[in-house]
């Protein structure tokens, strides 16, 4: 991908790469996350973060508050870049959004992802109603701090959790709105990322992404709490490497 788009930040990249892949963040996350991704893998394998809307470069747009919605307009904007085979990663939220465009692109476009990768989310049979989208600010505030995934500079600042605040409910409620609907299982290999500290998702709710493919699946434990991928993100690179370089492309 020699240039970056609203949708697409792809910070270095590859010329020589062979496969893209197509990164989905967190809630309240931007494409920023995955910044330096591009160091720590070879040049044959081009990152391409995704960038939602009403984050970072796009802060001034309307963002998404259902998945229904999201997928088709994402599935669109990624379909020049599949001139490449591609796979998907997606951590927590991100994670349902990855799969969910996987079957988009296979069942609308007869696009085969390569491979999913999961991260830091349960399966999507799992229901996740717990409402926290339509709570006050100030009560959504506090149920933040749970999460983890915010600084206390920022959960202390009312200047800025007024601008977070609202990015962060439509997020909440892409997931607690979304209806997970039965379909023939992915035919690509899906691997699964846990963390140990993670009080958010237990091992237990990973194994489930198994009835989700057809192909190969596997579950890999790190080190660390729900946003394990800041502080592992050498081992979680070289994990996902290993993975990509079995296809033999």
């Amino acid at each position: 991908m020699s240039t970056n788009t609203k949708w697409f930040s792809c910070y270095k990249p590859k010329p020589k790469a062979k496969l893209r892949l197509f990164c989905f963040p967190y809630a309240g996350g931007g494409s920023s996350i995955f910044r330096t991704w591009s160091d720590d893998l070879p040049d044959w394998l081009e990152v391409c973060p995704v960038q939602l809307p009403a984050r970072e470069n796009r802060i001034l747009e309307k963002p998404f508050y259902q998945m229904a919605d999201l997928v088709p307009s994402v599935a669109q904007a990624i379909k020049p870049y599949l001139d490449l085979p591609f796979a998907l990663f997606g951590h927590s939220m991100g994670a349902w959004i990855a799969f969910e465009l996987a079957h988009h692109l296979e069942k609308n476009f007869n696009l085969l992802t390569k491979h999913l990768f999961i991260s830091a989310r349960f399966s999507p049979q799992t229901i996740d109603n717990k409402g926290l989208h339509i709570l006050s600010d100030a009560d959504f505030r506090e149920k933040l701090k749970m999460y983890g995934g915010t600084p206390k500079a920022v959960l202390e600042s009312d200047e800025l959790m007024q601008l977070l605040i609202p990015i962060l409910k439509a997020d909440f409620s892409i997931c607690e709105t979304y209806v997970y609907k039965q379909n023939d299982p992915l035919t690509c290999p899906i691997s699964v990322f846990g963390a140990t500290k993670d009080h958010l998702v237990d091992a237990d709710s990973l194994v489930e992404w198994k009835k989700e493919t057809s192909n190969n699946f596997r579950i890999e434990m790190f080190a660390g709490d729900h946003f394990f991928l800041r502080n592992y993100q050498k081992e979680l690179l070289t994990s996902i490497t290993k993975d990509l370089e079995m296809l033999n492309l």
